[in-house]
């Protein structure tokens, strides 16, 4: 494997520059391998490819048997992404794929990752973080994933994610649940949970919606489950991740950020001090080799959802409905007015998908 190395200054590669991999029984060519990907570290894409490598086994583990979103950087992460969910013609055949259907009931057939050879091909193709279903493939309806992202206002310092952090871990206690916590690689925290897959996306929704109003109830000044962007304050819980086709980066992942952050697993007495800005793409790998996966072992702590359940329907008796869902899904039946207060209040109609800020990604 190569070392990875840092080029200053930057000059353009040489036209078709390419080098040749070996992988997994692979051959995989990467295209412009010192194109400059990260400008303020001066990484490049063949960093990247060295950093995914090198990391495989822990990588793989959390996408394996996912259908993965494909979220390309060409130009790196001074340009502009866009979404691929669906695996060209032209794909390798030895590419893992499973087919998934969206809520507009449209499908695609999505990359499922299972081994180094297949994040080197999405890493040539632009792919700097993977953003996998919360399902295998073998029940593309049931999540064995529940998802907690926690996304703080902009004027939010990270002392406060740590602590709602640690409020969720109670809340999940309570309920007989073990989270595994991980940086988000960019401002927030993540915490997932391995659940048993016997309910549908909308059922896991809801038990993450009562999850974070209780959260929410235990630190009301610093937790929020406003949808919309002007109510909000402190750190917003979104439990919309929960729904169907909402993917959020998986553990390892390097983040298109300009210092090549991690979304690094923790260990729960690590979350009151950690440092996001200390885990990224050149020293994460260090940390793997030397401290192991703190979440290694979450397939088997698969938990039931059944006392959160049991939180949402006292939630519901006592008047809470249910909470907006992303604008790209039909209206649900007790979903109150998707529009913005504000619009409401001078009587403006309905506010479009990406009007709020809280549009989806397309189903490209």
């Amino acid at each position: 494997m190569d070392e990875v190395t840092v080029r200053h200054p930057y000059t353009m590669p040489p036209k078709g520059e390419h080098t040749t991999i070996e992988l997994c029984g692979q051959e995989l060519r990467v295209s412009n391998p010192s194109k400059l990907y990260f400008p303020e570290p001066g990484f490049t894409k063949l960093d990247l490819v060295n950093y995914y490598i090198e990391c495989e086994q822990a990588v793989v583990r959390h996408l394996s048997e996912r259908p993965t979103v494909m979220k390309r950087w060409v130009d790196g992460v001074q340009g502009k992404p866009f979404f691929q969910k669906r695996v060209p013609d032209s794909a390798p055949e030895w590419l893992q794929t499973a087919t998934v259907t969206f809520p507009s009931g449209r499908h695609a057939r999505e990359l499922v990752p299972s081994d180094a050879a297949h994040l080197v091909w999405g890493v040539n193709l632009g792919v700097i973080d993977w953003n996998p279903w919360p399902v295998r493939r073998a029940d593309l309806d049931h999540p064995d994933e529940l998802r907690i992202d926690l996304d703080p206002e902009p004027d939010i310092a990270f002392a406060q994610v740590r602590q709602v952090t640690l409020c969720v871990k109670g809340v999940l206690d309570e309920h007989g649940l073990r989270g595994f916590p991980k940086t988000s690689g960019s401002r927030g925290m993540h915490v997932f949970v391995r659940i048993l897959p016997e309910h549908p996306f909308k059922e896991v929704r809801r038990a993450a919606l009562a999850l974070a109003r209780e959260v929410e109830r235990r630190m009301p000044e610093e937790a929020t489950t406003r949808w919309w962007k002007e109510q909000r304050k402190g750190v917003f819980i979104d439990y919309n991740q929960n729904a169907r086709d909402r993917t959020v980066a998986s553990a390892y992942s390097v983040r298109a950020v300009a210092d090549a952050r991690v979304s690094c697993p923790l260990e729960w007495d690590e979350v009151a001090d950690v440092e996001p800005a200390e885990l990224r793409l050149d020293t994460v790998p260090k940390r793997l080799q030397e401290r192991g996966d703190p979440s290694a072992d979450m397939d088997e702590h698969a938990g039931s959802l059944s006392s959160l359940l049991e939180l949402a329907a006292r939630d519901e008796r006592e008047g809470l409905g249910d909470a907006p869902w992303p604008p790209h899904f039909r209206k649900q039946k007790d979903e109150p007015k998707r529009v913005q207060p504000s619009r409401a209040r001078a009587g403006g109609g309905k506010v479009s998908a990406g009007s709020s800020g809280d549009a989806p990604a397309g189903e490209a």
